[in-house]
């Protein structure tokens, strides 16, 4: 069967399609009357209003466009959360792609969402994206950006950044306190600013408190669950007693490293996590980790977006959201009840 048309309702109204598309429009000059006469038959009929021609054809898009690494992170997830509690209430709707870490991946994506005339695009880049040169030859013209989380600083529009070096400074001092003494880091994806923040908040900690900074226990590229099992070992061998891991899958390696080698946590091994995904708090013992506030942030990136579409503006905006330590099982060696610290 045929999907009804705006002639189907014109025919059934007695009145011109012109009329009912202005109305479908919501153009004030159709009266209040026809407009809901419009709407209710529309109803009727099973009428679908066809958003991106309609977007299209008045030269203004509903669309907004994200790009995250992956959409089964947590963090990553309640961002697009936050997000679109700003945005749907303001009239636009989320279309979201995923990168998968990859270089070419992010160009698809990017690419789609122009075809798609977004108004605008969200995105934290991949791990493969060493500069921002794909992004900004992509995104060039009318297209509003804003990036979140991992940003290149030299492109236009907005950035919404967690405090890196804070956080990471913060969870090292936890460990130092706790009296750890040879900490190493599983540092993460070094090319992305985030991971190097964290891994420069991690070495100031140590020499704040005279302790050395030693390359041979500072393991860069460790994301994933897998490189954790395997780097965790190496650092063990060489003598770590802690490790701060830039990321929560990470931290989730060390721990069944450590575990697996017989090594009681966090009597004999402490670890700190960062991104507080689900799992950190399931697992035996639960995982201390940093919190990124990421609805805060989804909600900041979608305001940003909102801000610069009214102002139409490109202009450099840098907005730090603040972390948090959550303190769990993992790198306290006495009895603790979960405890927050702020940042």
């Amino acid at each position: 069967m045929a999907k009804p048309t705006i002639n189907d309702i014109a025919k059934a109204l007695n009145i011109t399609p012109s009329t009912v598309s202005r109305a479908l429009a919501g153009n004030t000059r159709v009266s209040e009357a026809t407009r809901l006469s419009v709407e209710r038959k529309a109803s009727e009929l099973g009428y679908e209003r066809n958003i991106l021609a309609s977007s299209l054809r008045r030269g203004v898009s509903d669309t907004v466009g994200m790009i995250v690494p992956r959409i089964n992170r947590q963090f990553f997830s309640n961002v697009i959360s936050g997000a679109e509690a700003i945005l749907n209430p303001a009239g636009y709707n989320l279309l979201i792609c995923q990168s998968h870490e990859r270089l070419e991946d992010e160009k698809r994506g990017l690419q789609t969402l122009i075809r798609n005339q977004v108004a605008g695009i969200i995105m934290s880049h991949s791990l493969e994206s060493e500069n921002g040169n794909h992004i900004a030859e992509i995104t060039r013209g009318s297209v509003k950006l804003v990036q979140f989380d991992r940003v290149f600083s030299d492109l236009p529009g907005a950035k919404i950044v967690n405090d890196n070096f804070t956080g990471a400074f913060l969870a090292t001092k936890h460990l130092i306190k706790n009296g750890y003494r040879r900490i190493g880091t599983l540092a993460g994806g070094l090319v992305s600013a985030a991971y190097r923040e964290r891994l420069d908040g991690y070495k100031s900690a140590l020499e704040s408190e005279g302790m050395t900074v030693d390359d041979d226990i500072i393991f860069p590229d460790t994301v994933v669950r897998d490189k954790g099992i395997e780097r965790t070992a190496i650092a063990i061998e060489r003598g770590c007693d802690a490790l701060y891991c830039a990321g929560d899958y990470a931290a989730l390696g060390a721990l069944e490293c450590a575990r697996g080698k017989g090594l009681e946590v966090p009597r004999q091994f402490g670890i700190v996590g960062t991104a507080n995904e689900i799992f950190t708090e399931l697992t035996t013992p639960s995982i201390s980790t940093l919190e990124l506030n990421a609805f805060d942030m989804g909600n900041r990136a979608a305001q940003a977006f909102l801000d610069i579409n009214s102002q139409n503006k490109t202009g450099l905006v840098t907005v730090t959201v603040p972390m948090r330590l959550i303190i769990r099982e993992t790198s306290v060696r006495k009895p603790v009840t979960h405890t927050i610290a702020e940042i």
